[in-house]
């Protein structure tokens, strides 16, 4: 397995290494949609991000069930277990699984083993990617380019946490919990609405511009490909204070308070911008209320709404045909005019 490059190691790019930390704050917030140019690390903040989150606690299933979840979060054989006896579990890297635009339905849902089939005549059930991702990240690379039938897959699992297939006379329904991540180039293809409305936040990614930025990329690159092993030695103390922020932020969250004040500022700001449905709102509280436990702040205040806004909100906005501004522009005008400096 290739050695990622250290998530604190990728320079700028704040607004998405921002989203990245919220969204394995709270995995209820929906996942990230970063879109921009080519090569301008998105991938690498990705896989970055994976490398360093701190391990979980999971049952030696095929689904890496969390012991201590409900019944309707668990697969039926852990149901079944814990009714004779507790789970046993042990810590487990966060799973991070690549869908590839080529996959097939079966590869990605699950389909029956035929080798159990054609060797034992048994009917079973062959897991899939979905199953692999559960409790972790689904990373999907140029996901506008996803064909529509796994599209359609997607959002099912993305509404309800769970995978139902039905193959062959088999019915088996598991858990499929995951943070959703995409990534893509908008010159080459526009994202499905239904599918983009489930990210809870989305990303514009640029080609820094200026000159010092470009040269620190360059370096740190080049010196990361020449010596790997080195190179990620040399950032891994950067790399766990990352790593111990996000856990302080996690236990936090439960803790961190929404006034009625910050409530009624995202009400006004979603109506001015005209939202459709309650989504965009739900989705702009948990990522402030997120980056207020990363920040280590109890409450959420109108600085940590305006520095998600734009993130929360840019992919849920209606064209405008008398706007010629985009989307990200529009919140940013609108976050002034409410909020002001």
């Amino acid at each position: 397995m290739p050695i990622p490059f250290p998530f604190s190691a990728v320079v700028a790019q704040e607004e998405m290494k921002r989203s990245l930390l919220i969204a394995a704050i709270d995995p209820s917030i929906g996942g990230v949609l970063v879109f921009g140019d080519r090569g301008t690390g998105k991938s690498t903040a990705i896989r970055g991000l994976a490398a360093l989150l701190p391990k979980m606690q999971a049952v030696n299933c095929t689904y890496s069930c969390d012991p201590e979840a409900g019944d309707e979060a668990l697969c039926s054989e852990c149901r079944d277990n814990r009714a004779k006896a507790p789970l046993k579990s042990r810590k487990v890297p966060v799973p991070v699984v690549d869908l590839p635009l080529g996959a097939t339905e079966d590869r990605v849902i699950g389909a029956l083993d035929l080798e159990r089939a054609l060797t034992k005549g048994e009917k079973a059930f062959e897991p899939g990617l979905l199953a692999r991702a559960n409790r972790g990240f689904l990373y999907i690379d140029e996901v506008n380019l996803l064909e529509d039938h796994l599209v359609d897959s997607l959002l099912d699992v993305a509404a309800s946490g769970e995978n139902l297939v039905e193959r062959e006379g088999l019915s088996i329904r598991h858990p499929a919990r995951f943070v959703l991540v995409g990534s893509g180039n908008p010159e080459e293809g526009e994202l499905r609405p239904q599918l983009q409305d489930r990210f809870g936040l989305s990303v514009e990614v640029k080609t820094p511009e200026d000159l010092p930025t470009r040269m620190k990329v360059v370096r740190l690159r080049d010196e990361f490909e020449r010596d790997p092993t080195a190179f990620v030695a040399r950032w891994k103390r950067k790399d766990g204070k990352v790593r111990r922020q996000i856990e302080k932020a996690r236990e936090l969250l439960p803790n961190v308070t929404v006034p009625d004040a910050t409530l009624e500022q995202a009400g006004h700001l979603c109506m001015k911008l005209g939202t459709d449905g309650l989504r965009g709102e739900l989705t702009l509280i948990r990522a402030a209320r997120a980056l207020a436990a990363l920040q280590e702040e109890v409450e959420v205040l109108q600085s940590h709404l305006k520095q998600v806004a734009t993130s929360a909100l840019r992919h849920r906005l209606r064209r405008d045909p008398l706007d010629e501004s985009g989307s990200t522009s529009r919140v940013e005008r609108a976050v002034q005019e409410l909020f002001g400096e």
